[in-house]
């Protein structure tokens, strides 16, 4: 091992040691930029966090509030942004005891908030700081085990040396702000600026009145949502935020800079300010450190949902900032090691024993067989090779100018490897051991949970292709339950589905079908047909096109089996249906009264049969109490009975029933009231909704907008006066004015034909819609760079919205915003 770099004096010094060392070099300028950052970049690096925050007193002494963080959002581990400081919390714990807390995944699980935690499997650790003004660092990790002694022994560092810088707005309030800062009130829109700023916005002090407008009205206009987004603290938390803008030049391109700011709340009579800088973009843009690189992995695999987008993360983390030749990634299966990336995906940039079978070399060659790998993977440290270190060929080309071969740990296991190779002579400097060591640690645990999604997600993925649904969604004023029995003629699978289908306006729709046949083809068949039905229906089409489109679909296919079918559209606000057969049984209705009705509703031919058919429609009446059931042919027909008697069968034991309890109802109809314990050669589905009525509907008002030069301004206008009818509160009045522009302007824009803007308002919650003829979904980017001229509209309306999305309307689409209203 005379080959191994790192076994000298500098690897030999303790994880603490070098914590000690990079916290000096850190706090040695305390006016560094970004200093309280920057020091909890180091818990990631040297104590294995998988994020890192402190939480001080604000204004409000009974709070403690997030002043800074680092690593992956706060949100993947359901932390809060202010914790109370009489709490029970391990933030006000470590406060007010000067105390650590640690605790672990079993003691987490007894916290009353464990339910915010949408992953469990983590530790946390509470430290009360170092400085006078109280306070704690809090840091999460998912290693197993939680923080072993030197983790704790870092952390502890970390606590005792950072420190929040005091808040800028004293010096706003001073007249005495540096060069290059700024303070924004967030209430009034005053804005106080250095001179430094005016100089990059090319204007004199005499020039600027004072108003944010008056710089933003310099910047491109592409850019104004995202710094909009910014400058309205409605839509920031507390928090730094950092973004680059361009601004507008008498001559020449425009110049891009950077602008860094913490929102600082209000107290006092103090307004909410927003504090920060504002620089030259092209000055800041090579001091990247390797601590901002493991944060930056951290927060791509915190997203990272496959196991391909892992490994696009940790390529993008380290193979271009080290410079390195090649990466390759390879996950753990049993004893073989699996290829999943390879960085650069071109063969000839591979040893020759891998270009041989290309992506085959490692799955057929167990680990044991490459006995450097083995040794890594069960030492569970990273090994670091120099050029011409003496190993088998099958690595050793992969790094001729140096080797740097990365074990992947996860949930007490090896989820992998990852090796990083380089054709030129490297050394290897001590951090960047550092920085591959917590960036493995990273990769390990987000490659074990992207496997995991990958799997559930093939499994899922089949289930919903061939399968029922699991569980029927919540109904606004209704409640839906069904039950299905495979026959017991030996065959698990058949043909029978059922569906509830929500769709907009509060319309639902109610599906049963049979498809002929009891075999995998008639299984397979029925997924298609459901998810056939399931797509026209979203696609915003009246129920008869609906059916007659899946009758289409399924004579186009190569079979020769065809389908029955019961569709039925209930308007959940009117109390209304319209209800299209296709060969099926006809739906039964019981009454409040308790009387039933078997609706005699003229049907079409089976799905399958005619190419051209029509499907009429008839309507239906539902009043508060109403139950409507839909079965297939297996629960009221037999060779012993016809399909007339068993609806009347039916019928009488729906009168007889409690329909309270729905659940019971669907039980005891087929546990004996219809099936009496038969030999069933046919499988049974049944569906049953009970229609309750909404309590409180919807208020719902419309605007065609024209294509003229101020539709944007004729639209917000509708919509000022429409919700100042409706009472909205002035700030959600804002906001939805916002999202209406938003909206209206990208259907303008990018699609032709009649645009319409519907607003409608729901218990305290406000939908702003917009429809188009163009089916096209806009596409949230999921990177936007700075010189990108379009896409932040997407964004700004999900920044500003409780939720978002788009569903189809009548070959067009509709894209809609929710916007909840405060008490």
């Amino acid at each position: 091992m005379a080959n191994v770099v790192g076994e000298g004096a500098a690897v030999r010094r303790t994880r603490t040691e070098r914590a000690e060392d990079a916290l000096a070099a850190l706090t040695a300028e305390p006016g560094a930029p970004d200093l309280p950052r920057r020091v909890l970049e180091l818990a990631l690096v040297f104590a294995g966090a998988a994020f890192a925050g402190v939480y001080t007193p604000g204004d409000d002494p009974t709070q403690l509030c997030l002043a800074e963080s680092a690593g992956v959002s706060r949100t993947q581990y359901g932390l809060r942004d202010s914790y109370p400081t009489a709490g029970g919390s391990p933030p006000a714990r470590a406060h007010h005891t000067g105390r650590p807390v640690w605790l672990g995944p079993d003691d987490l699980a007894d916290c009353p908030e464990s339910r915010r935690t949408p992953w469990p499997d983590f530790s946390v650790a509470a430290l009360p700081l170092g400085t006078d003004g109280g306070g704690c660092l809090l840091a999460v990790t998912e290693h197993p085990g939680g923080f072993d002694g030197d983790d704790r022994a870092c952390l502890e560092l970390v606590a005792r040396a950072v420190a929040v810088p005091a808040r800028p707005a004293d010096a706003a309030d001073s007249g005495e702000l540096p060069p290059d800062a700024f303070t924004l009130a967030m209430d009034s829109g005053r804005l106080e600026v250095g001179e430094h700023i005016l100089e990059l916005f090319d204007m004199d002090r005499g020039e600027f009145d004072g108003r944010v407008e008056t710089l933003l009205g310099r910047t491109v206009p592409e850019d104004l949502p995202a710094l909009m987004s910014v400058v309205e603290a409605d839509h920031m938390s507390i928090g730094d935020r950092e973004l680059e803008f361009r601004v507008l030049r008498p001559s020449g391109p425009p110049t891009w800079l950077r602008l860094r700011g913490r929102l600082l709340p209000g107290g006092e009579g103090r307004p909410a300010r927003l504090a920060g800088t504002v620089a030259d973009a092209s000055a800041l843009r090579s001091g990247v450190t390797d601590v901002a690189r493991v944060q930056r992995l951290a927060a791509a695999l915190a997203t990272a949902g496959t196991v391909r987008d892992v490994g696009q993360a940790v390529v993008a983390a380290l193979r271009v900032p080290l410079r390195a030749d090649r990466l390759a990634l390879a996950e753990l299966e049993n004893d073989r090691l699996v290829v999943t990336v390879l960085d650069p995906p071109r063969p000839e940039a591979w040893p020759e024993l891998w270009r041989a079978e290309w992506r085959t070399e490692w799955p057929d060659a167990p680990v044991r067989a490459m006995p450097t790998l083995a040794a890594v993977l069960r030492e569970g440290r990273a090994r670091i090779w120099p050029a011409g270190a003496d190993l088998e060929p099958a690595l050793a080309e992969v790094g001729p100018g140096g080797l740097a071969v990365l074990p992947l740990p996860a949930g007490g296991r090896m989820a992998g490897a990852c090796l990083i190779g380089w054709d030129s002579p490297h050394h290897f400097a001590p951090d960047e051991r550092a920085l591959l060591t917590a960036s493995a640690g990273l990769a390990g645990q987000a490659l074990m949970r992207a496997h995991a999604f990958d799997a559930e997600h093939e499994l899922v993925g089949m289930l919903q292709r061939t399968l029922l649904p699991r569980r029927l969604p919540r109904l606004p004023g209704a409640v839906a339950v069904a039950r299905y029995l495979p026959t017991t003629a030996g065959l698990e699978v058949g043909g029978d589905w059922y569906d509830v289908i929500p769709l907009a306006d509060n319309h639902v729709a109610l599906v049963i079908g049979d498809v002929q046949g009891h075999n995998a083809g008639a299984a397979t068949l029925m997924g298609q047909m459901r998810t056939a039905v399931r797509a026209y229906a979203a696609e915003g089409h009246p129920p008869d096109v609906v059916v007659a489109h899946a009758n289409r679909l399924l004579g186009e296919m190569e079979t020769d089996l065809f389908a029955t079918c019961c569709y039925v559209d209930v308007d959940m606000e009117e109390g209304t249906a319209w209800c299209v057969r296709a060969g099926h049984p006809p739906p039964v209705l019981r009454h409040p009264d308790g009387s039933t009705e078997i609706v005699t509703a003229e049907g079409g031919p089976p799905l399958g049969v005619v190419g051209q058919a029509d499907f009429p429609m008839t309507p239906l009446r539902l009043r508060p109490g109403t139950v409507i059931a839909l079965t297939t042919d297996g629960l009221v027909e037999s060779a012993e009975i016809d399909l007339d008697a068993g609806l009347d069968r039916l019928a009488r034991a729906l009168s007889a029933a409690d329909p309270g309890h729905l659940g019971l109802v669907a039980d005891a109809l087929l546990g004996g009231a219809l099936l009496d314990g038969a030999h069933r050669g046919d499988d049974v589905a049944l569906l049953l909704m009970r229609y309750d009525g909404m309590a409180v509907r919807p208020r719902r008002e419309s605007w065609t907008v024209w294509r003229v030069p101020e539709a944007a301004r004729h639209a917000r206008r509708f919509s000022r006066r429409t919700l100042r009818g409706w009472h909205v509160p002035a700030d959600a009045l804002d906001t939805a004015l916002l999202v209406v522009s938003e909206l209206v302007t990208n259907a303008l824009v990018h699609t032709g034909g009649p645009v319409r803007l519907d607003l409608t308002l729901l218990d305290h919650r406000l939908r702003v819609a917009v429809a188009d003829a163009s089916p096209r979904t806009p596409v949230q980017p999921p990177d936007i760079g700075w010189e990108a001229t379009g896409g932040r509209g997407i964004l700004l309306v999900e920044a500003v919205s409780a939720a978002w999305g788009t569903v189809p309307a009548g070959g067009g689409k509709q894209v809609w915003a929710d916007i909840v209203l405060g008490d």
